[in-house]
């Protein structure tokens, strides 16, 4: 069970960002650790997908989902890129959602699994989400980078990213 976290890196927007991105990740951790507090400037739009990718690549990635969204509608998917959502511009103003990575071993010479924990608030019925991802990145490399872009538009001011390393006792 690990019982410290350290914190690597935060990256804040000060303006608009097109991506938010972790890099020199030193492999001195058990596990990896990434809390995101994050909005999109898309207009038109109550949520925005969130794509991230490990080490700059997006080749050997898979996701499976499982979300509530929007008038309480279920819904699982599969996908080839690894991903989570944020509120966009259509979501009630200044509001921020949040969402928690987790990748055990990132170090390791296995391929890595990563889970997401992810949430948009509305202050409405019909326009929120609430999804968990399971990931795998079929790479054996170690872990040095991550990196954080939107589907479309770009994150706002004050968007949130902290990554955290994990030691086992």
């Amino acid at each position: 069970m690990a019982n410290t976290y350290t914190a690597i890196a935060t990256v804040t927007a000060t303006t608009s960002v097109a991506n938010i991105e972790f890099t020199s990740i030193p492999a001195t951790y058990t596990d990896l650790v990434v809390k995101i507090c994050a909005r999109t400037d898309v207009t038109g739009n109550n949520r925005t997908t969130i794509n991230f990718k490990f080490n700059n690549s997006t080749a050997n990635q898979s996701m499976r989902t499982l979300f509530g969204y929007d008038s309480a509608t279920t819904e699982s998917a599969t996908y080839t890129d690894l991903r989570l959502s944020v509120p966009a511009a259509g979501a009630t103003a200044s509001t921020f959602g949040n969402a928690e990575l987790y990748v055990p071993n990132y170090a390791g010479s296995n391929n890595k699994s990563v889970s997401v924990d992810s949430v948009n608030e509305n202050n409405s019925s019909s326009a929120w989400l609430i999804g968990f991802w399971a990931g795998l990145w079929s790479d054996t490399a170690a872990i040095t980078s991550i990196t954080f872009t939107p589907a479309s538009g770009n994150f706002v001011q004050y968007s949130t990213a902290t990554l955290y390393g994990i030691k086992k006792n």
